[in-house]
């Protein structure tokens, strides 16, 4: 939905937990803005709350961003 309107180009998430949680996940060097404005646009979308941006690419450690609308 945008403002109100339903969306005709259809979008998917990587996982949604429990219907209440949107998973992104990536393998990327960096994090970029990108990513982080596509867990949003879902979360707004989707009218959710809670998304997690996990980027299995930073070394040397798995890197998870909480995003709450």
């Amino acid at each position: 939905m945008y403002k109100g309107e339903p969306l005709h180009q259809t979008y998917k998430s990587d996982l949604i937990c429990y219907n209440k949680i949107i998973l992104e996940l990536k393998a990327v060097k960096d994090i970029a803005p990108e990513h982080k404005a596509q867990v949003i646009n879902y979360l707004k979308a989707t009218n959710l709350k809670l998304g997690l941006l996990i980027n299995f690419g930073s070394h040397p450690k798995v890197r998870i961003e909480r995003f709450a609308l």
